[in-house]
């Protein structure tokens, strides 16, 4: 990767998976109020988001491995759009918790996720 920006940009997407990842182990009543009721084992689908979080930001970091992590994030992302979708179904606050205006939910929903897919699809190679 002789791209200085490209190297930049995927070094600094494997760090925030890391970090996001290790935030569902450091802060998981956060989390839990954002998993759909309808989905089981709230619990064990935050560890798993954060195990996967975190295995995928390394696997980006390592260049034998960065092309499936890349898209092993999109597919994530693409499973977590049901979250944020029933984040924004709920009024975009949770008792106890965070609590954004409805627009926030919804930039976050329709830009930032979109951008965090098209981040890790151009970190692929």
């Amino acid at each position: 990767m002789a791209n200085p920006v490209k190297k930049t940009a995927t070094s600094l997407l494997g760090i925030f998976f890391i970090i996001a990842g290790i935030n569902h182990f450091v802060m998981p009543e956060f989390y839990y109020p954002l998993i759909p009721d309808y989905l089981p084992f709230p619990v064990f689908l935050n560890y798993a988001a954060g195990i996967l979080e975190i295995l995928l930001g390394l696997g980006v970091l390592v260049p034998g491995s960065r092309y499936y992590a890349a898209l092993g994030i999109v597919v994530l992302m693409i499973l977590f759009i049901p979250s944020h979708v029933y984040f924004i179904v709920i009024g975009s606050c949770v008792d106890d918790g965070l609590c954004v205006h409805p627009a926030i939910a919804w930039i976050r929903l329709v830009v930032i996720h979109p951008l965090l897919i098209i981040w890790a699809w151009w970190c692929r190679n």
